[in-house]
This record gives structure tokens, C-alpha cells and sequence, in this order.
């Protein structure tokens, strides 16, 4: 075990190439164009295998050299846990990719439009604008989401004082705590929503 571990220490970490090779640091990739004798690869060539991990040992420390070369910054972020320790990484920014690879998984179909988007195509409505998924609270003086986890519209559920209307939108509703109400028709919205979305897959199918 020994003389393997001083055979790799004794390698070089510089490499001389008869044809330069090339690079696509963004995708990790070498591309060694020097040609490869037939006789190494020869299957009954007892020194193929060790061959080709040569050549690939060389052109992997070529990469890393390149890698080496681009600008390093360390970075120190909390590792999280009780012990409240944080751990300094070292990072490197590689350049976009050169090359372009095929994708893993074939392009999605189109959805079939629902009733409303064929509706409005029909009667020529544009869409909305969206107004984005943050809302200013200017009582917290922070930006906040408009729903969902700790969401604007629940921001009647924590306050301990509620102003009540003098006329109620049913009856019976002055019987009910309004922070009761604004819980029970978010959840009428949100069953309203789930049967309309089922209703038009159902629709485009």
C-alpha cells in the first residue's frame, strides 16, 4: 500500500500535451484531440487499462489547473444546529458553458387551455398584469407575502382587537368572532378554487 501511495504522490501537476487540449470549465468537461495509438487500446494489451486511466489522470489534472486559475472567494455561513458553529467554504465561479447538451427529459406539451383562457381568447380579454407576491405591511415596516405562512390576509387571526361591522353581510354573522369568519371564507375560497381547477382538468381532458 505504500509504494502506491508514493507512486501517486510523485505524479506531476503539470501536464505537456502535443496538441493543446480545450476546455468547457462551465460544464467540467476537457477535449483532448491528440490521437491515441490502436495498439494501447488493444484489448489484449495487459497495459490497456492502465493506459487509459493515464490519460484520463492527465487530462483531469489539466482541468483542475484551469480551475485553480478562475477567481476563488471563501464565504463563511452559519452550519445551523444548537452549537451555532459556522463553517467556511471556498468557492469557485466557473464560466457559462460552452457546450450544449441535449436535454435529460423531452420538452413538456402544452396544457390544454382551460375554459376561462378559451373564453377570454374568444371574447379577446388580456390577461392581467400581476402585481407580484409581496406586499408592503407598513405597520411591521416589512415586506410580506399577500398569502399563505404568516400572509396579509391573515393578519385579522392575530389582532386582539377587531373592528366590528354595524351591518353584518348575513345574518347570524354578529354572532360570530370575525377572526372565526375571515378563517372560514379563506377555506371557502380555497375549496371554491380546488373544485374550479378539477372542473377544468376535467374539461380539458
Amino acid at each position: 500500500m505504500s509504494s502506491i501511495a508514493e507512486e501517486k504522490k510523485s505524479l506531476p501537476v503539470t501536464v505537456e500535451k502535443a496538441i493543446p487540449v480545450s476546455y468547457d470549465l462551465g460544464n467540467l468537461a476537457v477535449f483532448d484531440s491528440n490521437s491515441l495509438d490502436r495498439n494501447d487500446l488493444d484489448s489484449s494489451n495487459a497495459q490497456r487499462e492502465k493506459h487509459i486511466k493515464d490519460v484520463t489522470r492527465e487530462n483531469v489534472q489539466l482541468m483542475i489547473n484551469q480551475i485553480l486559475s478562475l477567481p476563488i472567494k471563501s464565504t463563511t455561513e452559519s452550519a445551523g444546529g444548537t452549537s451555532g458553529q459556522s463553517a467556511s467554504m471556498t468557492l469557485v465561479q466557473l464560466p457559462d458553458p460552452i457546450s450544449e447538451l441535449p436535454r435529460e427529459k423531452p420538452l413538456p406539451k402544452p396544457k390544454a387551455p382551460t375554459k376561462w383562457e378559451q373564453f377570454a381568447a374568444k371574447k379577446g380579454i388580456q390577461p392581467k398584469e400581476r402585481s407580484g407576491k409581496m406586499v408592503y405591511d407598513e405597520d411591521a415596516g416589512q415586506w410580506v407575502p399577500k398569502w399563505g405562512y404568516k400572509g396579509a390576509n391573515k393578519k385579522l387571526d392575530s389582532q386582539w382587537l377587531v373592528e366590528v361591522d354595524d351591518q353584518p353581510k348575513k345574518a347570524g354573522d354578529e354572532l360570530i368572532d370575525p377572526r372565526t369568519l375571515s378563517r372560514a371564507e379563506r377555506k371557502k375560497v380555497i375549496k371554491k378554487n380546488e373544485l374550479q381547477q378539477k372542473r377544468n382538468l376535467k374539461g380539458a381532458k
